[in-house]
């Protein structure tokens, strides 16, 4: 899942045409940290951009998350967030007698979702943001100015609530939002912080091999895809509450972030690279749908249903021409994200039937796939 602009931590300053593309496209004092996370690569140090994007973590990002996850239905084939996610959460706060506030306005804030589905594209705004307390004085400024980010003399804070301004622009939406960080700064405070300190400890190997695989296997063969796509420079963040539908975010050359499924303790290392390509390609398969298919079939919703499975299609034809080795993994990690029957044999029949794309697109993806890394 991917939005078409990122702004990063260490810059913080969001130019006009960059906040257009957020409104359009918008597809510890609080018990809050950054967890950790490796410094953002350098646009000027090309020692660091050699070294590869770097495998990173974010507390307050898995805060925000966990607090969609534990409001919104998951429908989708792939699914949004781990299955049972939400379950799980309940069943560890009612193991440790928690009751937070995110539990007590569960109904009010769903509610509102429900009723204003676009507000389930606000995922994304934790990865505009360097930390959760920044998102707390953006939100206080913003309700207060009611909507208004010129009320604000601060540079910096005008950007911060024009973008939270284009994802809650009426007053219903801002209530919501000032509810729902209220309520994660009480969940955070109550369950959240414990609990994600305890999965980074008990995940820290698997962090590890993810590092150093990363480093010495995989990235040395996305470089050339990625330098070509304009994403020289970025994070791979491992995030607790995701599944195989990432989250990505891309400002041209130098800043992108991609967010993947932290594997488990006794998990596949490997499961985050499937995840990467997955959403590395999303562009590419952007354009693909946009370029073959016409005005009536985008009136009538159907490429919304090409969106996702061009991606999981094109993550395999990427992964098909950078490491084919990879590929039957691949193909097995989505058919399983998506609930298929497993199966022991070649993967490819099941996948493509359960991933269905017209052949227009499909062919214009892998087209545009070679062009890139052939570099033209």
């Amino acid at each position: 899942m991917s939005i078409n602009t990122y702004v990063p931590r260490s810059r913080r300053r969001m130019s006009a045409a960059a906040l257009l593309i957020v409104m359009t496209a918008c597809a510890s004092a609080g018990g809050v940290s950054s967890g950790g996370s490796t410094p953002q690569t350098s646009a000027g140090d090309v020692s660091q951009v050699d070294q590869g994007w770097p495998v990173t973590t974010h507390e307050y990002m898995d805060l925000w998350l966990h607090g969609f996850a534990m409001l919104t239905s998951d429908t989708a084939r792939v699914p949004l967030f781990q299955r049972g996610y939400r379950q799980r959460m309940y069943d560890l706060k009612r193991q440790r007698s928690v009751v937070t506030s995110l539990d007590a306005n569960q109904e009010r804030l769903s509610a509102r979702v429900t009723a204003n589905p676009a507000l389930v594209n606000a995922q994304f705004v934790a990865m505009y943001f360097p930390s959760f307390e920044e998102i707390v004085n953006a939100t206080n400024w913003l309700v207060q100015s009611q909507g208004n980010p010129r009320r604000s003399n601060d540079p910096t804070l005008q950007t911060e609530m024009a973008l939270l301004a284009a994802n809650f622009p009426s007053p219903a939406d801002r209530d919501w939002l000032r509810l729902f960080v209220q309520s994660l700064d009480d969940e955070s405070k109550r369950f959240y912080h414990g609990y994600w300190l305890t999965e980074q400890q008990s995940r820290a190997a698997a962090r590890s091999e993810v590092e150093s695989r990363w480093r010495t296997d995989f990235y040395p063969k996305f470089r050339r895809y990625l330098a070509n796509t304009q994403q020289v420079a970025g994070e791979l963040i491992l995030s607790l509450p995701l599944d195989g539908e990432g989250r990505t975010v891309n400002d041209a050359k130098r800043s992108n972030a991609v967010a993947v499924a932290f594997p488990p303790p006794q998990g596949a290392a490997v499961d985050a690279i499937y995840i990467f390509a997955h959403e590395v390609v999303g562009k590419v398969a952007e354009t693909a749908i946009a370029d073959n298919t016409t005005p009536a079939e985008r009136r009538s919703g159907v490429v919304s249903r090409y969106t996702a499975n061009a991606a999981v299609r094109g993550g395999a034809m990427l992964l098909q021409r950078i490491a084919p080795d990879l590929l039957p993994g691949y193909m097995r990690y989505y058919l399983g994200s998506s609930g298929a029957a497993a199966t022991s044999g070649d993967p490819s029949a099941a996948f493509t039937t359960t991933f269905p794309l017209p052949e227009t697109i499909r062919d214009a993806i892998a087209r545009q796939i070679d062009v890139v890394l052939a570099g033209i």
